[in-house]
């Protein structure tokens, strides 16, 4: 149905331009496909649209104070919507409208007015001390995460992340882990060589926990960001160029760029060319191709397939910087980080089993049986 008629067009002098809104005009469809949060937004643009407000401005607020609204003093609320990740709220004040959408944490004001000071005001107004932002602690550290968005697109968001220091963190791993990661965590942008982070083995090893605690241990220089969603990273050319131009996190100039992708078996195993078409391609581009040139931008992958399975072009000499199989800790090593032999197998245990060992919520492994896939932080 038509929710909203078009303009009709002003009388105007011969030769006179036509006006924006009157070659254009609006009209809005809705079918059984769209929601009330689509209707809102669509009524925001109404004045924008029609040139009585011709001035827009907006702010983004990653985290909003509980309690707030962000309404502007005054402000009179017109429409309000709901959906499951998303709140709406329109409203408008003397010379201007504003739009707030609620995602999570994080919302978004729009406003559009008759001069763009006014715009620049109210958005000034809604937004001044919203955000809340704990100090961080001292084991904390800032890490950004991408994923594509279904309103947005592809977007950037920050958390604090619980990462402990390489010296707290070494003993869960065995001897010629740790060594390996000692030199990893000492790497400074001068150390640089390869553009490719590698880190195999099997589920539970404490692969995701090292890159946090690498995280931490490169924060002076180095941004960190994980890909949620890298599966489809590879596959849609605006998300990797998004990505591949980067969001600074404002820190400081000229900062590394580490992205972290988890969990990549389909993408890096040996016959990647046949099953991920393009992905893997782009990923070795990105690392050391003409993608990655002139920018500082690393990548991190974690897998759980063995080094025989991967594809030769990822594993081959000066593109990884670094390349570490990440396994169970041997008994003997178990049972000392358990301080018991109660529950440990015979070849050793993962990090994940020994935690929910320390938890007691695993019981016993039976000798000679196959050691059980682990889950929790350790992957």
């Amino acid at each position: 149905m038509s929710a909203a008629q078009p303009q009709s067009p002003r009388k105007r002098g011969p030769g006179a331009p036509v006006p924006p809104q009157d070659a254009l005009p609006i009209r809005l469809q809705v079918d059984d496909s769209d929601s009330p949060t689509d209707v809102v937004d669509a009524l925001f643009l109404g004045r924008f649209a029609t040139g009585e407000q011709p001035h827009s401005h907006g702010h983004q607020v990653e985290r909003v104070r509980k309690g707030l609204d962000l309404l502007p003093p005054g402000a009179t609320v017109l429409r309000t919507a709901r959906d499951d990740d998303r709140r709406s709220v329109l409203a408008e004040g003397e010379g201007y409208t504003v739009l707030i959408s609620h995602w999570s944490q994080s919302a978004e004001v729009t406003v559009t007015a008759t001069s763009a000071e006014l715009a620049e005001r109210i958005v000034r107004e809604s937004t001044q001390n919203a955000a809340d932002e704990p100090e961080p602690q001292p084991e904390d550290v800032t890490m950004g995460f991408w994923y594509v968005s279904p309103r947005r697109g592809p977007h950037r968001t920050t958390r604090q992340i619980s990462a402990g220091t390489w010296e707290e963190v070494r003993p869960n791993y065995t001897a010629s882990v740790a060594e390996a990661m000692d030199s990893l965590m000492k790497i400074t942008p001068d150390d640089i060589s390869g553009r490719l982070l590698l880190l195999h083995g099997p589920p539970g090893t404490g692969k995701t926990s090292a890159l946090r605690t690498l995280a931490r241990s490169w924060q002076d220089w180095c941004q960190v960001d994980c890909v949620l969603d890298p599966e489809r990273l590879f596959n849609d050319v605006g998300y990797l160029m998004d990505i591949a131009i980067g969001e600074d996190d404002g820190v400081g100039p000229e900062r590394w760029r580490l992205l972290l992708l988890e969990d990549c078996d389909e993408l890096i195993r040996g016959e990647a060319r046949h099953t991920a078409g393009q992905a893997l391609s782009r990923l070795l581009n990105l690392t050391d191709g003409l993608l990655g040139q002139g920018r500082n931008v690393l990548v991190g992958v974690t897998t759980n397939e063995d080094l025989e399975k991967l594809h030769p072009a990822v594993v081959r000499p000066g593109r990884c910087l670094t390349r570490i199989e990440v396994g169970a800790l041997s008994r003997e090593e178990a049972v000392g980080w358990l301080g018991t032999e109660e529950g440990v197998g015979r070849e050793g245990s993962t990090l994940a089993e020994l935690f929910a060992l320390r938890r007691g919520t695993t019981p016993a492994q039976i000798p000679g049986q196959p050691r059980p896939t682990a889950s929790g932080l350790y992957l």
